[in-house]
């Protein structure tokens, strides 16, 4: 059985173990608020220029634009993932749940490349010896938007030298206050379907694109995959802090329920202390006035 003093070291260790879990918990409330307050704030620009592709596809043949061409057999390997993960652990299950989704397109397709953001999820696919893209490097803390135009440039470069027929995204979905959603959308080559809206189709005006509407898409698509690079970045890192909140709010419940039974322990090794010491105490005293007595 522990001492007091043994009893008294464990307390105070996992009263400063909770100190830390507590602070986590902060930081990665702050750091979420913080992303989603960046995103919200380019929100409107990327959808303006969603809409607009929109409008220009009215403009633009079937299959007429390489960002929306069928896939073919003419490559050796032409599928390839961007998958987001964390860059450390201690979030739960975020990192394995989006691990386990590229994993099952792995299973589909043996030599699908793999693009990864976050260095848990990189150091977890060398380690199985994947194939991943080597000159690929990127960190998943503090998402920017500069951050998503260097990932989206990478990317474009091999679809458009022909090396990649297919590109998906595998990231998590923010929801609030519980775990977010593992989602898998393909990035490249777009559908036009994406763009049709049922209240707007009918109400495009015409509009003269210059040079040539092909021209126009072509400085269009990158700047929207950056958009939705940057927003899946945000929404896969807001997830992660989320989870991070749960694990530490998790840990903090833990550390109360076992400070709680130490204390309680504690307590009574010093009431049974006390309690022995009174009575050795009073047994001296009964034993002084007998010994007095008998004088």
């Amino acid at each position: 059985m522990p001492t007091a003093a043994e009893i008294r070291s464990r307390i105070n260790s996992i009263t400063e173990t909770k100190k830390v879990t507590d602070a986590m918990y902060m930081i990665s409330s702050v750091k979420m608020r913080r992303a989603r307050r960046e995103l919200e704030s380019t929100a409107p620009y990327f959808r303006a220029l969603r809409e607009e592709l929109g409008e220009l596809l009215h403009y633009i043949p079937e299959n007429d634009s390489r960002f929306f061409r069928l896939p073919s057999n003419e490559h050796p390997y032409g599928r390839a993932v961007l998958l987001i993960t964390s860059d450390k652990g201690l979030a739960g299950s975020y990192n394995q749940t989006a691990i386990r989704a590229a994993e099952a397109l792995l299973r589909a397709e043996d030599d699908l490349m793999l693009f990864i953001v976050g260095e848990y999820g990189r150091q977890y696919f060398l380690s199985r010896h994947a194939f991943l893209s080597e000159k690929f490097h990127y960190s998943a803390a503090f998402p920017t938007v500069r951050e998503a135009r260097r990932i989206c440039f990478d990317l474009l470069d091999e679809y458009n030298r022909g090396r990649l027929q297919q590109i998906e995204i595998v990231y998590t979905h923010y929801h609030a206050g519980r775990p977010g959603e593992t989602k898998t959308r393909m990035l490249l080559p777009l559908s036009r379907s994406d763009f049709y809206d049922s209240g707007t189709a009918g109400a495009v005006t015409e509009k003269e694109y210059i040079p040539s509407p092909t021209a126009v898409m072509d400085g269009i698509v990158p700047s929207y995959l950056t958009g939705f690079i940057y927003s899946a970045l945000v929404d896969s890192y807001c997830s992660e802090q989320e989870a991070r909140m749960t694990a530490m709010r998790s840990a903090g419940r833990n550390a109360d329920e076992m400070l709680a039974r130490l204390r309680l322990q504690y307590h009574g090794l010093r009431q049974a202390a006390i309690t022995r010491e009174m009575t050795e105490i009073t047994a001296g005293a009964k034993a002084l006035r007998r010994k007095r007595d008998e004088m």
